[in-house]
């Protein structure tokens, strides 16, 4: 997928941009340029990547900067579902949530350092996630926290469609806003999601 591959990209691009002049010199033909997969040719990655880190605006960065800590009370939501939830389906979808979340989290961090922007600290649920859409407030966590079996599916379901419903939000103003390709596709692969995720957990809750 393209947003998985990108950093990939990135580090070759890097080290192609070191080379780039021997290899130039020691071939000087465009055999290998005809490639057109975004494989491993040096030359492409390497011209390429300063365009590509030039290509962020003030949305992309809110999107990665929001979106990190947002992520990361998901996963801390679904950490609490293996040892409190009753139901399976609910503990299966809180697996499913951190499989997801836990990744893109890692790539959101990696385009702020690309960029020279500092990564939300870990632990980080101050004021100034307090306004973000979605977000549970510390009283809300430890309501999920100190429930089990039933209230627990309960709570959690509801606060994760709220959660998700957030997320779907901010994806769709970074995809109106933003311009760094990786990340557009990043919010449009969380709207698709997540709004799946989102009538399967209304299901759930009309189950439970």
């Amino acid at each position: 997928m393209d947003i998985n591959r990108y950093l990939v990209r990135r580090g070759a691009a890097v080290a192609a941009a070191g080379t780039a002049a021997l290899v130039l010199a020691a071939c000087g033909s465009n055999g290998d340029g005809s490639a057109g997969h975004d494989g491993h040719a040096s030359k492409s990655p390497a011209t390429s990547a300063p365009a590509a880190q030039g290509q962020h605006n003030a949305a992309d960065v809110a999107f990665a900067k929001g979106m990190i800590p947002h992520h990361r009370q998901a996963v801390e939501m679904a950490g609490l579902a293996p040892t409190r939830a009753e139901s399976a389906e609910v503990k299966k979808l809180a697996d499913e949530i951190q499989e997801a979340q836990d990744p893109e989290i890692k790539t959101l961090s990696g385009w702020l350092t690309s960029w020279g922007e500092q990564v939300p600290a870990e632990g980080v649920m101050d004021h100034s996630s307090h306004g973000m859409a979605g977000m549970m407030t510390a009283e809300e966590m430890d309501e999920l926290e100190n429930s089990s079996g039933k209230a627990f599916d309960t709570a959690f379901l509801a606060m994760m469609i709220r959660h998700h419903e957030g997320a779907v939000a901010m994806a769709r103003t970074e995809k109106a806003e933003g311009a760094f390709p990786d990340a557009k596709a990043m919010a449009d692969v969380i709207i698709t999601s997540q709004t799946a995720e989102i009538a399967r957990m209304n299901a759930l809750l009309g189950k439970s």
